[in-house]
């Protein structure tokens, strides 16, 4: 298929991917609910404010160092009954959290819920490309982010109301929504409608060093890395104390999230779309120049020759287009490791490689930048983190477009195309 070729029209989304994004959202629901409460739970052991980060940091650790045991899981026995096997197991740590007795069954329980949550992402992903028309993948992607994201908006305020009945209470309610979630997954997904393990054993697998060989995929992973740093670390880590720096009241910090996630929101509704009709290379380079560009500004907003409102504006408002950048390359990325794996080939390996790439970015970002942070303070920082965006998009420069260059599974020549 040659360059000019044109890009095939979306198609209409599965009824088995819409089982999925309800199943997102009320992951993301019961995830949001414990997230306002954990850290404060974990300060009821009589512990300091470095030893409850841990207990937030233990998840997504164990989530890093699983994920190429999760890949190879579903390589193996496919991605349903790993998905559904991952819920199980984070409900089950959530119960044992909320029933934890110490600070070290409570690093031990909620780190151990990393493992399942690693489980039935990446079987998700699986399913997700498997299920989805290529022509349709960023649609799926952005359909499923914006379940996730709403989801996470809104469990907060649950969790919130929730700890009134106590500290334990919410991560009881997480449980029931992840059992709820398997539940339904395994009812609408049945063996049926998915391909029979013999015909799934007879898929080719895409190994790693397959992948690698895709300037696409290489691209995907150095985006991958900017994406986690930005958007899943520093955000979530570093953000929130430049709000305190610029107005120290507690609803500042949460305004500030709550704009990015707005930005992203909105931003979701298009961009699914527009990475299928013209392509995911534009989509993600752009938004890492957005999200870095905005990122990278963030300081300005504690500038001492601005006022207070001043100074708030804008921190708000670039947060919000931070959050923009992020919904700009969240789908278009997904969907370009889509497109490399292709339609009717295994790639749990490929998929756990990517979010491991991710998954470190959100844990070594945080902790760089705070270095810096400390050093010189939140305008070196944030400058760091935009130049790792950009840094980011350099390979998608040299990258061809993923939804024409992988309209054929990888190895094939252009002839056979």
């Amino acid at each position: 298929m040659s360059s000019s070729s044109p890009l095939p029209r979306p198609l209409r989304i599965p009824r088995e991917i819409w089982i999925l994004v309800g199943a997102a959202f009320v992951i993301a629901l019961g995830y949001g609910i414990v997230s306002p409460v954990l850290p404060a739970y974990a300060r009821s052991f009589d512990v300091g404010v470095a030893a409850a980060s841990v207990i937030v940091s233990a998840f997504a650790f164990f989530r890093l160092i699983f994920a190429p045991v999760g890949g190879e899981l579903v390589s193996r026995l496919g991605e349903r009954p790993v998905y559904l096997a991952g819920l199980v197991i984070v409900a089950i740590s959530s119960f044992a959290t909320a029933f934890a007795q110490s600070y070290a069954q409570l690093l031990v329980f909620r780190g151990l819920g990393g493992i399942g949550s690693t489980m039935f992402t990446i079987s998700t992903m699986a399913l997700l490309v498997r299920l989805a028309p290529p022509s349709a993948r960023g649609r799926v992607s952005s359909t499923y982010a914006s379940a996730f994201l709403i989801g996470g908006m809104i469990g907060p305020v649950l969790g919130g109301l929730l700890a009134g009945w106590g500290l334990r209470a919410p991560f009881i309610v997480y449980a029931v929504a992840l059992l709820v979630a398997a539940a339904v997954v395994a009812i609408g997904l049945g063996g049926a409608r998915l391909q029979p393990v013999e015909e799934r054993a007879k898929r080719d697998v895409v190994s790693l060093g397959e992948a690698w060989q895709s300037p696409v995929y290489r691209a995907v992973l150095a985006s991958g890395v900017a994406n986690g740093w930005t958007n899943f670390g520093v955000r979530m880590a570093v953000l929130p104390l430049l709000a305190t720096a610029v107005l120290d009241r507690a609803w500042v910090a949460g305004a500030a999230l709550a704009m990015g996630a707005v930005g992203t929101a909105v931003t979701l509704q298009f961009s699914g779309k527009m990475a299928d009709r013209v392509g995911r290379r534009p989509l993600v380079i752009g938004g890492l120049v957005v999200m870095g560009t905005s990122t990278a500004l963030l300081a300005f907003a504690q500038h001492p020759a601005l006022s207070v409102g001043l100074g708030l504006a804008v921190l708000f408002g670039l947060s919000a287009l931070s959050g923009v950048g992020a919904g700009l390359v969240n789908p278009a990325q997904q969907a370009a490791v889509a497109d490399v794996i292709g339609h009717e080939r295994n790639g749990g390996r490929v998929l756990s490689t990517f979010q491991m790439a991710q998954d470190g970015g959100a844990i070594v970002g945080p902790i760089l930048v705070g270095l810096v942070a400390d050093a010189f303070g939140f305008g070196a920082a944030f400058l760091v983190t935009g130049l790792v965006c950009l840094a980011g998009a350099i390979p998608w420069l040299a990258a061809p477009e993923p939804l024409v260059h992988h309209a054929a599974p990888i190895g094939e020549t252009s002839s056979e195309r």
